[in-house]
């Protein structure tokens, strides 16, 4: 079987993956994704073209994706173990979407490319890994991915810092007080998903491997939007979701030194990660687990959702950042702009104004509850934001300044309109979004502060929702 994947299924896309050339990159046309041209009801009559402003939580699939996945789904087959011709195939093709994932995040020629579900799961499988007596420390404006999984570990939780700098300096010391003599791990965002700004991620590095310490990074927000090159930051691990790369299905990446993920048990136990099991003749089983990225896949992988990360990377690299995120920075300033016009509205931030970001804004308005606020964003207007705490509650609470045992959750709170509640508005965008989409959203939020909401709203299951009466 060739190294190469059937010309069908390479060839078959013909749908345009780059932004249109223009002699100013911040005016190149988004890239086609899927759904651009559905429309959705209105509770005041008529439809509109829908605004997804959520890309934070999942960005919608390129149509270059999206085809290329219809391609391949004729010749599906069960990859690693299969004699035909399609198991071959599929192995041929999940394992060039290693290479390609590799690639795109110019990982070191030593390092394992493990395929998850999700970057929650990636960071869940390196907290299994770790050494027993390892320390991790970890920043308390990680999204709960990153917050979360150190539960068999020492953990350090450190303050959220208010400049670049101040990240490092508080890193550093909280390293230098640490054992010097036993292992640790740093985790650390690459682009906030509250407030998209950028943290400096090689200094991070830096300061991680003076003291000893090894350093993973939650490339969610970053890989998305700007290219991510484990060499040039340093990183010891790098971690990404598929969903938030344009690519449909359920898979993620963790990428990076092969050490821990071999020194450890397999994250799972079962086919796939084994090479040889044996029956003892006390009747127990020996097992021989690979040393390849296999060792921690056991059971059938998603092989669609790994094309589809792969695809995704191609799509984005053809494309080019410079142009991406010329694009994207056109966009920051639209946005931004406007909501600055609103005295009512107060966006959140640690670095301030200045700081470099990805395309995620988040606000608060005085005088609406943010459920409601979001809830009339949808109904009236067609645009579709996020509200809540964004699976980042402590950074919330710290940009809220709010006591820790105010009321909030991940999702919507439970307060009616015009109650106060603990939570924000998030508004994100990326590769996809017509510069119409954060036009109607800016005029929306002029509206709905100037006039209010057209409509009635209750509370319902925790969400708010129009009152239809």
């Amino acid at each position: 079987m060739s190294a190469r994947p059937n010309a069908a299924v390479e060839t078959a896309t013909t749908v345009e993956t780059t932004a249109v050339e223009s002699a100013d990159p911040c005016c190149a046309a988004p890239l086609p994704v899927l759904g651009r041209d559905v429309t959705v009801p209105l509770v005041t009559g008529g439809e509109v073209a829908y605004a997804a402003l959520d890309y934070a939580a999942s960005a919608p699939a390129l149509q270059r994706v999206w085809d290329d996945v219809a391609a391949y789904a004729p010749y599906y087959g069960s990859v690693h173990r299969g004699a035909g011709y399609l198991s071959q195939l599929s192995t041929d093709l999940f394992e060039n979407s290693r290479g390609t994932v590799a690639e795109f995040l110019d990982c070191r020629p030593d390092d394992q490319v493990v395929f998850t579900r999700s970057t929650t799961d990636s960071l869940n499988l390196l907290a299994a890994v770790i050494p027993a007596d390892c320390q991790v420390f970890v920043f308390e404006t990680e999204h709960h991915a990153s917050l979360l999984p150190w539960r068999d570990a020492r953990v350090t939780y450190l303050n959220a810092p208010r400049t670049p700098q101040q990240a490092v300096e508080t890193l550093e010391r909280a390293l230098a007080d640490r054992d010097p003599y036993g292992p640790a791990l740093v985790c650390v965002t690459g682009a906030s998903n509250v407030t998209g700004e950028l943290w400096p991620v090689r200094e991070l590095a830096a300061a991680a491997h003076a003291h000893g310490a090894r350093i993973v990074l939650d490339a969610a927000q970053l890989a998305p939007h700007h290219p991510v090159s484990v060499r040039e930051l340093d990183v010891d691990w790098v971690a990404f979701s598929g969903h938030k790369l344009y690519a449909p299905f359920g898979s993620g990446v963790l990428a990076g030194r092969a050490d821990w993920l071999q020194d450890s048990e397999p994250y799972l136990a079962g086919g796939g990660a084994s090479r040889k099991v044996a029956r003892r003749a006390d009747g127990g089983v020996d097992v021989e687990w690979h040393t390849t990225s296999a060792r921690h896949e056991a059971g059938s992988p998603n092989v669609i959702g790994v094309y589809s990360i792969a695809s995704a990377c191609k799509a984005l690299t053809e494309a080019g950042f410079d142009s991406l995120v010329a694009r994207e920075r056109h966009l920051i300033a639209k946005v931004r702009e406007g909501l600055a016009e609103v005295p009512e509205v107060r966006v959140l931030s640690l670095f301030g104004d200045d700081a470099p970001r990805v395309g995620v804004i988040s606000f608060v308005v005085e005088g609406w509850n943010s459920s409601h606020f979001a809830a009339a964003l949808s109904a009236e207007y067609g645009i579709g934001v996020r509200d809540g705490l964004f699976c980042a509650h402590p950074l919330v609470r710290t940009l809220l300044g709010s006591d820790p045992q105010d009321p909030g959750e991940c999702g919507a709170p439970e307060a009616a309109p015009g109650e106060r509640s603990l939570n924000a508005i998030r508004v994100s965008f990326g590769a996809g979004t017509p510069d119409e989409h954060v036009e109607r959203f800016v005029g929306a939020v002029k509206e709905l502060v100037r006039d209010g909401a057209q409509w009635k709203y209750r509370t319902e299951d925790g969400r708010c929702v129009p009152d239809r009466g």
